[in-house]
């Protein structure tokens, strides 16, 4: 029963580290915003640049240009109805942004316990043992005891950095999706900045 233990510790351990590297590439800065969309962004100063902004969109696919094309091919739609359009896909944008964060929840949350019930099924093994045989070895007991902690120790070291990169990550969507909210805002007020009321005492 423990060597189950350690089978289902070392799957978590494998799943736990494919899903760091795999978010780590996702969600590289330059992936979802790439530098020559943010540039573009920056350019487009009214409407006869869009073809431009949908032009380098369509060559470097990321977020930010599927949310940008969406705004870029719907300019004769009102302001408001573009703006939720946008927001909409932003949402699907962001969820699979998350996609594999909450397996490392997950891993923080049963690597510990699975490491607890390997050091109690060892731990039960070989104190039954002791008791059916009547004689302690002081020495041989302290060695399965130290045999059978390592159940604990390799939960809590699957958790630990399975922890740190759910953190970092789910702070790093958090920090993309306000710049995805931020370009694309700008985006749509350039563009729709002659629909802005003027401000009092200007005509």
């Amino acid at each position: 029963m423990e060597s189950l233990v350690y089978i289902l510790l070392f799957i978590t351990s494998v799943v736990g580290l494919t899903f760091i590297v795999e978010r780590g590439i996702v969600l590289r800065w330059r992936r979802v915003v790439p530098a020559e969309v943010e540039a573009v962004v920056q350019a487009c100063q009214s409407r006869a640049d869009v073809p431009n902004l949908r032009r380098v969109c369509q060559q470097h696919k990321s977020p930010t240009s599927r949310l940008l094309l969406i705004g870029a091919e719907h300019l004769d739609w009102p302001r408001a109805e573009i703006t939720d359009a946008i927001q909409t896909r932003a949402r699907n944008e962001v969820a699979r942004l998350e996609r594999g964060l909450v397996v490392l929840e997950i891993i923080v949350g049963i690597a510990p316990l699975l490491g607890l019930v390997g050091t109690i099924l060892g731990m039960m093994t070989a104190f039954g043992d002791v008791g059916q045989g009547g004689q302690i070895d002081p020495a041989e007991l302290a060695k399965g005891i130290s045999l059978i902690l390592r159940a604990t120790l390799f939960g809590l070291l699957i958790a630990i950095p399975a922890l740190v990169f759910w953190s970092y990550y789910t702070k790093k969507v958090e920090s993309l999706a306000l710049e995805l909210e931020s370009l694309c805002d700008e985006f749509l007020r350039r563009l729709y900045r002659e629909e802005e009321p003027l401000p009092r005492g200007k005509s």
